[in-house]
């Protein structure tokens, strides 16, 4: 086992220490719980990339851990990819502290293995990037961004060549690259102005933005005809201080929204994101601003993305003139329904919709109704871009994927969830449906009308350190060991165990293989349309219960979905009171 104060030791005495990280060492030397958790261990490089707090000391972000990843994703393209050199990699980054540092940093590295590499010369949304990997067939690409975390945090993303999230195997093969790497503090670096004098690095303005936007373009199921006519729906964006204001409103003006007004408190980055408590969508404060200005100027819709633009949040105005945030699912919902009805017969034929286990059956109904299959992948957008990416092969259409958690994609020409796509065609939607004389609630109550009362929820248990952690593998094995027959009322028909690709029928015992990737997931098929899925989270310290059902009314689905988590609450506590 590591000794941490060795670690500290080593930084400390390294001569060319960063001066602000050496200031911070020394404002921290007496502080040692502070130092031994910076250096305890290293920054978690996860399936995606990592994620963490800003600072000094290798479980922190900071330029010396940038460069120990960027140099393992180095060695593991040379060993995996070809002609590396010349296709080079794409960086993009986002508003927060250090983004645009960290990007340089990761393109000297890159730069010191004679590596092109192209930096966007100002922040740009993550789905932005996803498709500049392939518009520039670039080998990889970087992401610099902590998405919707606290302004305290950073973090580094990885796409593979296809312009996906890098799937499980890719991050296992890069993690053993990265460990290789001894010491983060001696990694090669050239400096920018040599990268620059030897052409190695190229900065992107607003060549890839245009052509994303002819590709945004051609979505539209609007007719052509229609396309260029004035569209009046009254709407309010707000970007939470990050990324995606550009593109939005580019977007929205190519089609003729001429009514689209900003949250300007919010329009500009901020590191800080000073207006909000959380620049995340799917918490309805972050709407707060929007919900303000929206009822001044009478608009009929509100969006707001998250900071690095790759979700959306939307909110209409319901009857009694509030605003109502629509759930991930809902909007999902609606989306799928107005793209398969607005598309062509012949397509649907081959046409795939992906969603992921935990993310509404309504979805996969709406489908049905359009003899267009279903798709489930694991929790993360990255098994969709990993499915995507397959049908290129299979000669199968991908034609919407979404998750619960405020993540969307129309077209594949991006190949991660999409903000900036899904904010357009969700104004398209409204705008249809109110020449129809709908709004999106009213749309959303057909559907439930036509396919049942589905409604979702999700809990989640915070346990934190080592023991939390041991609670959490305990809380797993315990439910696997001794399996549930019952929740809330409802009899167990199926039990779904993906960390063990198994699915087992309850009434017989039969096993059936599930076919998708192992991971730490429960999930329990129940009677009556209704389903719960526990999961370990893969970021935070938390284990997460999810639920499902379809009801006869919404008051009935209320009451299953309330009786289903009130139930799986006391299991886990029975659990844990048992293991204390």
């Amino acid at each position: 086992m590591r000794n941490w104060e060795d670690v500290y030791q080593k930084w400390n005495s390294f001569e060319n220490l960063d001066a602000s990280l050496k200031q911070e060492l020394d404002t921290l030397k007496e502080d040692r719980a502070t130092l031994e958790d910076a250096f305890y261990k290293e920054l978690t490089f996860g399936t995606g990339g990592m994620r963490g707090v800003l600072g000094v000391g290798t479980n922190r972000m900071n330029i010396y851990t940038v460069r120990k990843a960027v140099n393992g994703l180095a060695n593991y393209l040379f060993e995996n990819r070809v002609n590396v050199k010349d296709r080079g990699v794409v960086i993009a980054y986002d508003s927060r502290y250090m983004s645009r540092e960290f990007a340089v940093e990761a393109a000297k590295v890159l730069g010191a293995y004679g590596i092109k590499i192209s930096v966007f010369d100002s922040p740009r949304p993550t789905p932005l990037l996803s498709f500049a990997v392939r518009y520039l067939g670039t080998a990889s690409g970087i992401m610099i961004t902590a998405s919707h975390n606290p302004p305290a945090y950073n973090g580094f993303k990885v796409y593979n060549e296809n312009g996906a999230q890098i799937t499980p195997d890719e991050a296992s093969e890069i993690i053993d690259a990265i460990q290789a790497t001894e010491d983060e503090l001696t990694v090669s670096a050239l400096d920018r102005e040599v990268l620059e004098e030897k052409e190695l690095l190229t900065w992107v303005n607003n060549e890839i933005d245009n052509a994303y936007l002819e590709q945004l373009r051609a979505i539209t199921k609007i007719k052509p005809e229609e396309q260029q006519q004035e569209k009046e729906l009254p709407i309010v964006f707000t970007p939470l201080h990050g990324t995606a204001y550009q593109l939005v409103m580019k977007g929205l003006d190519q089609l003729h929204f001429s009514n689209v007004d900003v949250v300007k408190d919010q329009a500009t980055p901020d590191p800080e994101f000073s207006t909000v408590e959380s620049p995340n969508p799917e918490e309805h404060q972050a709407f707060t601003y929007a919900m303000e200005q929206g009822k001044k100027q009478g608009a009929s819709m509100l969006l707001a993305t998250d900071p690095d633009g790759d979700r959306l949040g939307v909110a209409v105005r319901n009857n009694a003139g509030e605003y109502q945030v629509l759930t991930g699912n809902q909007l999902g919902s609606l989306l799928l329904d107005y793209i398969l009805s607005h598309s062509d017969p012949v397509i649907l034929q081959t046409a795939r919709m992906i969603k992921t286990v935990v993310t509404t059956e309504l979805g996969r109904s709406i489908a049905d109704s359009y003899n267009v299959k279903t798709v489930d992948t694991l929790t993360g957008f990255k098994f969709i871009g990993e499915k995507i990416n397959q049908f290129d092969a299979t000669g199968e259409t991908f034609i919407f994927g979404f998750e619960e958690s405020y993540g969307y994609l129309i077209s594949s020409f991006a190949r991660d969830k999409d903000a900036v796509q899904v904010a357009v065609m969700a104004c398209e939607m409204a705008y249809y449906w109110e020449k129809q004389g709908k709004t999106l609630l009213d749309v959303l109550h057909d559907l439930y009308e036509k396919h049942g009362y589905y409604k979702e929820g999700m809990s989640s248990l915070t346990l934190k350190g080592k023991e939390g952690s041991d609670q959490i593998a305990a809380i797993m094995s315990e439910i696997r060991e001794t399996p549930l027959t019952e929740i809330g009322g409802f009899k167990v028909e199926k039990v779904e165990d993906y960390l063990a690709g198994e699915r087992i029928l309850t009434g017989s015992g039969e096993r059936e293989t599930i076919e998708l990737p192992n991971e730490n997931m429960m999930k329990f098929i129940l009677e009556k349309d209704s389903w719960v899925c526990l999961r370990p989270s893969g970021t935070e310290p938390k284990i997460k219960c999810y639920y499902g059902v379809r009801g006869q009314s919404l008051a009935d689905s209320k009451e299953r979905l309330a009786s289903l988590k009130e139930n799986m609450d006391d299991i886990i506590e029975k659990i844990r009171a048992s293991i204390k």
